[in-house]
């Protein structure tokens, strides 16, 4: 089982990025995401910073991916995308794209480069995952609510000539929605365009309660997330049965080390999956939830038994 590293979701400080992907690199990670996929606002670092990282970690043995915007607002965004698209790194070597909206398919599948299908593309038939294929999809990632059964039908409904990985979102806040809006600009009473980019004030996004008191969701810019944290290290063995060939972790501003090392201590088999959350509890920053995994409401969690 791969393990890597997703996008990271949040606004951090130029310096906190740039010294959590140092760190990275020395984790015991297979492929490592890299760009912002939430907000074109959020520009601390560029693609050329981006770039910069991606030699680094590739000199370090990762399998590097850059990630494209999910929401394409302006023409700006749009010239960003055909950059992302265009430009390699300094050697020739070009990392592959995570394309997370369909335009970033057309023109990946324009410029005949191999690319993977993101989670947010919405891919729920056999007959689009195929499509991807065609278009050059070399691995895809299910939307973050399908269900283990959905994923193995979706699988077993594809021809035996395809070579396609597929990559769970298998730990981290769920992105569960995209808008227009942003919510965290608004919970400070400020304009989208006038955010003051409040976002860095939230490393790992801003917890809404309900009328009962219940932490329901996190806001993280124009995306809603759940406030529980997914995470499937109890139901590890049940991963590679059902088809996954990849396990995404979604980064969170502190112990991320350690959340990788019991992932990965899970994936060499040195721990059982029934030992993981007493080792992953302390480290999480809200409770866990598993209910997608299962066909059941998202911020469900049965433990290990």
């Amino acid at each position: 089982m791969k393990l890597s590293l997703g996008p990271l979701l949040y606004y951090w400080s130029r310096e906190d990025t740039l010294a959590f992907y140092e760190q990275a690199a020395a984790w015991p990670l297979d492929i490592v995401y890299l760009g912002e996929t939430v907000c074109s606002r959020r520009h601390l670092l560029r693609l050329p910073d981006y770039l910069d990282l991606a030699e680094k970690l590739s000199a370090a043995g990762k399998e590097v991916v850059l990630s494209s915007q999910t929401l394409i607002e302006s023409e700006s965004d749009l010239k960003a995308l055909r950059k992302l698209i265009a430009d390699g790194l300094e050697s020739g070597k070009r990392p592959m794209v995570e394309a997370n909206e369909w335009g970033a398919v057309r023109l990946l599948a324009q410029a005949g480069q191999p690319f993977v299908a993101g989670p947010t593309l919405n891919t729920y038939n056999p007959d689009t995952l195929a499509m991807l294929v065609e278009m050059g999809a070399s691995r895809w990632v299910p939307p973050v609510e399908m269900p283990r059964e959905m994923i193995q039908q979706m699988l077993a409904a594809l021809p035996e000539s395809i070579a396609l990985e597929t990559e769970l979102f298998g730990y981290g806040r769920l992105p569960l929605a995209f808008s227009a809006r942003c919510f965290t600009a608004r919970h400070y009473n400020l304009q989208k365009d006038d955010c003051q980019f409040r976002c860095l004030d939230h490393p790992d996004g801003l917890v809404l309660a309900s009328r009962e008191g219940e932490n329901f969701l996190a806001i993280n810019g124009i995306q809603t997330q759940s406030s529980k944290v997914m995470s499937l290290a109890h139901r590890f063995d049940e991963l590679q049965p059902a088809g996954i060939d990849v396990l995404r972790l979604s980064p969170q501003a502190r112990n991320m080390e350690r959340v990788v090392a019991t992932f990965r201590a899970l994936a060499d088999g040195d721990i059982a999956p029934a030992q993981a959350p007493a080792q992953l509890d302390r480290f999480m920053p809200a409770p866990p939830c598993d209910g997608y995994w299962l066909g059941e409401a998202g911020m469900a969690y049965h433990p290990a038994s």
